[in-house]
């Protein structure tokens, strides 16, 4: 019995060296866009993926709470007819947004996120949620806009997400989702054309809410939830209003801010502008 211990410790350094050698070889995930690449190189969107180790994606920090249950809170409860109904009816008659945006569309496109809304404590997800419609009611004018006022092409050289000559990549969409380098990759991880067919987004309410969706958990989730503040999310949202770019936008956004927090009943938190 005794002499078979060495081989039998051999062994289970052989079984380890391989097992290590497959790890390290699968480091290299190639996820789509809004999956993490996880410590040992699989994609994926829950905390085995995105938290500790997480090398890719929407990751959480070291120091980023993981999603857990937010008590009695959820989005549907925050997100209410009368709070959508609030915002939307704020809008003018004859906006294209009345009758194209609606909390159907919201409930059904956020159902493909669930991180959102849901990490941390029932006031980061409250805070969340507050951040993001701050932004979408600023983007959209209260719900009035589904396409950029001022259109422009929007193109930068990208041998990855080729512009189309034919097609204009401007901010369409509640967060007024704009350029090919985001188009692009946002319609491979929704499942439509974001290059050569851009106009869905201002065609299809959900896909117009996924898109919103697909920037915030990819550029502004982990910033509000990690505690960095609202104004990291300006800077994340469009970073040249701040630092005197335009005070008069970040102070709406931050009127908003406060104004949805409140009715959330959850402080607004530190470090609210950039």
């Amino acid at each position: 019995m005794g002499s078979q211990a060495p081989t039998f410790t051999i062994l289970i350094v052989i079984v380890l060296a391989c097992i290590s050698s497959a790890l390290v070889s699968a480091q290299n995930c190639g996820c789509a866009a809004g999956l993490c690449c996880s410590k040992w190189g699989y994609c994926g969107t829950t905390s085995a993926y995105c938290g500790d180790g997480c090398q890719q994606g929407p990751c959480y920090s070291s120091t980023t709470p993981k999603p857990t249950p937010s008590g009695s809170v959820s989005v549907s409860g925050l997100v209410t007819d009368a709070f959508f109904n609030g915002i939307i009816s704020q809008a003018g008659s004859g906006c294209a947004g009345k009758n194209f945006y609606s909390r159907s569309a919201f409930l059904s496109a956020v159902s493909h996120y669930p991180q959102f809304g849901t990490t941390g404590s029932s006031d980061d997800a409250k805070r969340e949620v507050a951040a993001f419609f701050a932004h979408v009611t600023h983007e959209t004018g209260h719900f009035c806009y589904i396409e950029e006022i001022r259109k422009s092409t929007y193109c930068q050289s990208s041998s990855t997400w080729p512009c189309n000559p034919n097609k204009q990549y401007y901010g369409r969409g509640p967060i007024q989702i704009t350029w090919n380098y985001n188009y692009g990759p946002a319609g491979q991880s929704i499942g439509f054309d974001g290059l050569n067919a851009p106009e869905t987004v201002a065609n299809n309410p959900v896909i117009a809410f996924r898109t919103a969706f697909w920037f915030w958990m990819n550029n502004v989730h982990s910033r509000i939830v990690s505690g960095q503040g609202f104004g990291s999310t300006i800077r994340a949202v469009n970073g040249g209003e701040c630092g005197g770019g335009n005070a008069a936008a970040v102070r709406a956004r931050v009127g908003y801010y406060t104004q949805y927090c409140k009715q959330f009943g959850v402080s607004p938190g530190n470090n609210i502008s950039c």
